[in-house]
């Protein structure tokens, strides 16, 4: 079985969010994972689809893989590095702000039957 990868490291998205766009496209074929992911309103959408591209084109590159038999075997969203900003309150408080980064790694497969 041929399999490719593509991995994005820190993208200015949150592990949570990114996982809900991430379930709805692991195990879909590549062509309809793409249009699910066109077609999202979500900002997660755009960071996966140009990950999604990039393993599409590893796949035709490296592995010379038929790209209609391609499907998404494994979609991963991790924690990456967190920025840690502060904003300012009343009385002179402080209160911390957590800018999550995520690490996605989305490998493909090709069916068997193909």
């Amino acid at each position: 079985m041929q399999t490719a990868r593509a991995i994005i490291r820190n993208a200015p998205l949150s592990p949570q969010k990114g996982r809900l766009v991430a379930d709805q496209v692991r195990g879909m074929n590549v062509g309809k994972a793409m249009e699910c992911l066109l077609f999202s309103r979500k900002k997660a959408a755009a960071i996966l689809r140009k990950g999604l591209s990039s393993a599409i084109a590893n796949a035709e590159e490296n592995a010379g893989a038929d790209i209609d038999a391609l499907y998404v075997a494994r979609i991963e969203v991790t924690d990456g590095m967190t920025i840690k900003r502060i904003r300012f309150g009343a009385r002179g408080r402080v209160s911390r702000i957590n800018k999550r980064r995520s690490h996605v790694l989305i490998q493909l497969a090709a069916k068997e039957g193909k």
